[in-house]
């Protein structure tokens, strides 16, 4: 029993790591690799001829289900949100988990069908052969890859390159450095003097849309809005640069931005969760 348990550990953190960029929550991770410690536990294991590979199988049938049934209820967990266990939970070790994988990637990823989003963990992040993938998810090798690769172009937005992209990413980073530290002549030289922000009803404290017009206005909203650039990651949103804000472990505001030269001349807030819905997002 000592050895067996010495085998599943070493294993351990690579499991969790598959987990968590499955499920994107920390907990149901634990779970996944705690139940397929279980298995390991109940199965012989002289019958099994490849540890890493049996567990990873086991570990990626546990999440299809996870996800499946997630999506049948229509939650949407990301790391951060609020569940039923929560006082199990080590924030500083989930938020660490967050950081590594990346807030804008877990909002993408989670945008995948089941399938799709576990073909393209295991193939593209851990490199696990298409032909060992299918009977995970009950397709054949053929299919797998053909899943595999249409999440590759809906987490990477596309194969097409547009030249412009580099320097309104840059106009946007700035952006965003500028609002997270509050930095006022940052802001200034960012913004164009007929700057126009628009945030939906659901994006502020008040029941209507709000409009502010001009640099001041729209750099006294971004400084008072500095908290939640914390929270933010630069993503693409409909091909563009902008930028993903998480509230609670769900993706709450998104920033889209007109960028016309080095100066951001539009700003769009969307808060309405059906807006947020219809848009594409990918991973710079």
């Amino acid at each position: 029993m000592d050895t067996l348990t010495e085998r599943f550990e070493q294993e351990r953190p690579r499991l969790r790591a598959v987990a968590y960029r499955m499920l994107g929550s920390a907990a149901e991770a634990d779970d996944a690799v705690q139940e397929a410690w279980l298995r390991f536990h109940r199965t012989d294991a002289g019958e099994i001829g490849n540890l890493p590979a049996w567990l990873t199988t086991v570990v990626a049938r546990l999440c299809l289900s996870l996800l499946r049934a997630r999506r049948n209820h229509r939650e949407e967990p990301l790391d951060g949100r609020p569940e039923p266990d929560d006082d199990r939970r080590d924030p500083g070790q989930e938020a660490e988990l967050a950081d590594t994988v990346g807030l804008a990637l877990l909002v993408v990823l989670d945008a995948l069908g089941p399938a799709e989003r576990v073909a393209f963990v295991l193939h593209d992040m851990f490199a696990v052969p298409f032909d060992e993938i299918a009977p995970v998810i009950g397709k054949t090798p053929a299919a797998t890859r053909q899943l595999a690769s249409r999440a590759r172009r809906r987490v990477k937005g596309g194969t097409a390159v547009d030249a412009d992209l580099p320097r309104r990413r840059k106009v946007v980073e700035a952006f965003l450095a500028a609002s997270r530290g509050g930095d006022f002549e940052a802001l200034l030289a960012l913004l164009d003097p007929d700057v126009v922000l628009h945030a939906d009803r659901f994006a502020g404290p008040s029941p209507a849309p709000i409009v502010l017009r001009g640099v001041e206005s729209v750099r006294r909203g971004a400084i008072l809005a500095s908290e939640r650039a914390r929270a933010s990651e630069l993503a693409l949103v409909d091909g563009a640069p902008g930028l993903l804000m998480v509230r609670e472990g769900r993706l709450a505001v998104v920033l889209a931005f007109q960028v016309e030269g080095d100066r951001i001349t539009g700003i769009e807030v969307i808060a309405d969760p059906e807006r947020l819905d219809a848009l594409e997002l990918a991973v710079l």
